[in-house]
Formats: structure tokens, sequence, C-alpha cells
């Protein structure tokens, strides 16, 4: 009897700390997203230009995150298209797709990569789906955002800052 006491104990012990370390785990929650801002302009279709031809589509992306209290943020994704054939534009996309987070157990150090990797990941869907949406409703063919490598981005956008960083320190230094 003592081995099934014995037993359980060491169960209830290890239940106890698997609880421990997945409380420790970091983890996301989607708290909100929502179109904060959205503009189609069908261009062609008000002057009455012509729908021939394959059009070149020109897409960027750009990200912002700020805190909007403990443990959460705000990550805006703002996505822009323009179609245009030979010169002549057809349609302009402009959309502010924002997601509220909720970030637990992630070192400090870890939060910024996080806001501007991860959150975004989590709603480009969501974008993706408006701005086909909105494409399609502008009779069009449904614009499907390709998938963005938001690690690679960041990494990117974090040599340039630290470029831009050395160049005005290197400044700075020799204005004093």
């Amino acid at each position: 009897m003592s081995d099934e006491t014995g037993q359980a104990g060491g169960d209830a012990a290890a239940a106890g700390a698997a609880a421990q370390n997945q409380q420790a785990a970091p983890s996301m929650r989607i708290v909100a997203h929502f179109v904060r801002d959205l503009s189609f302009e069908n261009v062609a279709a008000t002057t009455g230009g012509t729908l021939a031809g394959r059009p070149e589509i020109n897409v960027s992306v750009n990200l912002d995150a700020a805190p909007t209290g403990e443990n959460r943020y705000t990550v805006g994704m703002k996505v822009n298209a323009k179609a245009e054939v030979e010169g002549n534009t057809r349609f302009i996309v402009e959309l502010d797709y924002v997601g509220v987070f909720e970030i637990m157990n992630v070192p400090e150090e870890h939060v910024h990569p996080f806001l501007f990797i991860e959150c975004p990941r989590q709603i480009l869907p969501f974008a993706r789906r408006v701005v086909a949406d909105v494409t399609r409703d502008g009779g069009y063919p449904p614009l499907m955002l390709d998938n963005v490598d938001f690690a690679s981005l960041y990494r990117q956008k974090l040599t340039e800052f630290q470029a831009q960083q050395a160049a005005g320190g290197n400044g700075q230094s020799a204005d004093a």
C-alpha cells in the first residue's frame, strides 16, 4: 500500500512540475484583430481606362508595434498594393490591419523580435483575405498576397538600423 501512495505522490509531483514548466513557457494570445483603415481606389474604372494587359503589381508591407498595457501590444501591418499596366494605374489598395496581442513569459530581450516576426505571421492571413476580397469586389481577380518572411525582414531592418546608428555615432563623434 505504501508503494501505491509513493507512486501517486510521485505522479502528483511530476504533474506539478509539468504544470510549472508549462506556465513558464512563452505564450501568445490574439486578443483582437481588425481593419484600422482600408482604402481601395479603382482608378481604371473612374478614368475609363482599359483593363487589357497583364498588370505589374507592386506590394509593400510595413510594420509597427506599441505596448498597450501590461503584457499587451498592438501590432500594425500596413499593406500597400498598386497595379499598373503600361504606366496607367488600375487600382491602389491601402490596408492598415491591426492585431492586439497578449504575450506572456517572453524574456524582455525577445519581445521586440517576437512583435515583429511572430505577431505579423498570425495576422497576415486575415490581411491577405481583406486584400483579396476588396480587389475581387472591385472587379479584378483577387490579389493574393504572398507569404512574407518576417524573420528575414526583421534581420534586414535591424541591420539597416545598426548601420544608421554606426553612421550617426561616427558623425556625432566627428562633430564633437
